[in-house]
């Protein structure tokens, strides 16, 4: 007897059913402690993309960040400032000399690398009070990445941007840009 297209969704909702409480049950397992801890390199990263400012509103501190961005040639996407959150992102060309040479030379061995075309810079900015502070005292961090196309159709990677200068870059500016609105300059 054939199996009617209502009978066919019939064993598809009853096989994922038993993968669902398969997964479940699997899932009953206490976890170590230790998979709920960040590992070095995550804590120091994030001291890397955190700063506090002290003595400036929220509001005034998410517009210091948005103009810093905009200086700094990125678009902003999405601001909201229930959240403190600013996202904004900036295009740029992701040739690279070096890469171009190597894959120069691995044509002529008949190997295809894909070479990096162009790239989306993307930053996200979070503010937030500091804990346990007083008011006006805040904390901002920002996180960096970067999506790159090459030369291979559909072929996108995506990288945290993780160099320390760049990161300091952004809070220099940011605290000259906050220095120059606590003084109204």
């Amino acid at each position: 007897m054939p199996i009617t297209p209502r009978g066919f969704e019939a064993m598809k909702a009853l096989r994922f059913g038993a993968f669902a409480l398969a997964i479940t049950a699997a899932g009953c397992n206490h976890l170590p402690e230790s998979a709920l801890l960040l590992n070095p390199a995550s804590i120091e990263q994030r001291q890397v993309e955190t700063r506090r400012f002290d003595g400036i509103s929220e509001p005034d501190l998410l517009a210091a960040c948005a103009a810093v961005l905009q200086d700094l040639g990125f678009s902003i996407d999405a601001s909201d400032s229930r959240l403190g959150l600013i996202t904004a992102s900036k295009e740029r060309n992701a040739r690279d000399a070096t890469q171009f040479f190597q894959g120069l030379a691995l044509a002529m061995i008949g190997v295809r690398k894909p070479l990096d075309t162009d790239q989306t810079i993307r930053a996200s900015v979070v503010v937030f009070p500091a804990l346990g502070e007083k008011q006006n005292n805040h904390l901002v961090r920002i996180t960096l990445q970067r999506v790159v196309r090459t030369t291979t159709p559909g072929f996108v990677r995506t990288e945290w941007l993780k160099d320390p200068e760049l990161y300091q870059g952004f809070f220099t500016k940011l605290s000259q840009s906050v220095f120059l609105e606590g003084h109204k300059i």
